[in-house]
């Protein structure tokens, strides 16, 4: 708490009550310009503390504890469906307010530039036509590269994402951005798979690396299936797509990576300790990916999410 910290407590909390009484600055703004939590306040301040102020000091640490947890990510539903499940009985509006009064907001997007080359050799035809669902793992992945910038140099990412639970079973890392690459990826994902992936539709765009003769080989020595979406449009190929998206939004863009090296540990840290695990997915209703495989192994017959 800085400065705060080192000030007499009851004095503290004494401004934070004449902001409200005079100015009508609610208590959680007042908490957050000073830099204590509201519960830090309800106990130096000198008038009783009601129940409701407790609990109100109470989500409000909450809410904050959750979106640190994020990464400073989750918007206000996010949020609110992690504090349900923990036991809170609160609405969404309400958290939306809170966050909003301790100056807490999600991630906004940014416009990417795709990588996309198109190969010279004859496209595979598109199996998914923009169907990006699945009704169990490894029927359909879907695979893309994108680019992160560090002080070294360019690091190029390849991913192949299974559509069932957009887990992230593949990936590989490099100064290039070639056939090697995708490639590598791809035997990630077998390998996390166990080996056996035969009859596995992996769909992507037109680029030259998905088209070229290594790659090709690759999918006919593990029984894989190319599908490709169009030229020029990302649509064909959205999950992938907004994989980068939440990659490059939630966590790249707030970092500055010195070395390829140290964009590689940070990155891979973040999609096996993270994204993978913890991450609520709106397509997994709101679960991780690890999770929804789970509930789905234990229950083939649970609904999948919209």
């Amino acid at each position: 708490m800085g400065e705060v910290a080192a000030a007499d407590p009851a004095q503290v909390a004494g401004v934070i009550s004449d902001c409200k009484a005079a100015e009508k600055i609610p208590h959680t703004t007042a908490c957050r310009v000073l830099g204590v939590s509201e519960s830090w306040f309800y106990k130096w301040r000198h008038q009783p503390v009601t129940a409701r102020e407790v609990r109100h000091g109470q989500l409000a640490d909450a809410i904050r504890h959750v979106f640190d947890a994020s990464g400073g990510t989750y918007g206000s539903p996010k949020v609110w469906i992690t504090l349900v499940r923990q036991g809170w009985r609160v609405s969404v509006n309400t958290v939306a307010r809170l966050m909003a009064e301790l100056g807490l907001a999600g991630r906004k997007a940014r416009r990417r530039h795709g990588l996309t080359r198109p190969g010279k050799r004859p496209a595979f035809p598109d199996f998914v036509r923009r169907d990006f669902t699945a009704d169990a793992p490894d029927q359909v992945w879907a695979g893309d590269m994108t680019e992160i910038v560090t002080s070294e140099g360019k690091l190029y990412l390849a991913t192949v994402t299974d559509l069932f639970s957009r887990r992230l079973l593949g990936y590989a890392m490099g100064a290039r951005h070639d056939a090697d690459l995708v490639a590598a990826s791809l035997n990630m994902a077998a390998a996390t798979r166990g080996g056996d992936v035969k009859g596995v539709i992996f769909h992507s765009d037109r680029g030259s690396e998905y088209q070229s003769r290594r790659f090709r080989r690759a999918c006919r020595r593990l029984g894989v299936t190319q599908s490709m979406g169009r030229v020029g449009s990302c649509f064909d190929n959205a999950v992938s797509e907004a994989f980068n998206s939440v990659l490059k939004v939630e966590y790249v863009h707030r970092r500055t990576f010195t070395t390829r090296t140290e964009a590689r540990q940070r990155i891979a840290t973040w999609i096996t300790g993270f994204y993978n695990t913890r991450r609520l997915h709106s397509a997994c209703g709101y679960r991780s990916p690890i999770d929804y495989e789970r509930d789905h192994q234990a229950d083939p017959a649970v609904e999948l999410a919209a």
